[in-house]
């Protein structure tokens, strides 16, 4: 009796194991289903670039204002006649006015 337990036991064992560790083994599939789902979130990221990509598009294959948009912005034309003037970001001195010291800020004589 001890034998045929013996022999069950290690029968199981031997069916159990293609069953969880095998080529298609439910270890197999709980990583190919964590997989697809990475794949189905990076698919949805792209999805949505994709369809701001073909507003563009269809924007300036229509619209005249969007490739001027385009063009002032991205390019730096302007049209003809029109004056370009560009203000740099603060952060920087003033220039200094002539007749102006170049030190700031030092003890009056």
């Amino acid at each position: 009796m001890r034998w045929l337990s013996a022999a069950l036991i290690a029968l199981v064992i031997l069916l159990q194991y293609p069953l969880w560790l095998g080529k298609g083994g439910w270890l197999r599939v709980w990583d190919v289903a964590r997989q697809l789902e990475q794949q189905k979130e990076s698919n949805r990221v792209l999805e949505i670039r994709n369809a701001g990509l073909d507003a563009e598009v269809r924007d300036l294959k229509q619209d005249y204002d969007a490739i001027e948009e385009r063009a002032r912005f991205d390019l730096g034309m302007i049209r003809q006649g029109e004056v370009f003037v560009q203000i740099p970001e603060g952060g920087g001195e003033p220039p200094a006015l002539p007749g102006e010291s170049a030190v700031q800020g030092g003890a009056k004589r």
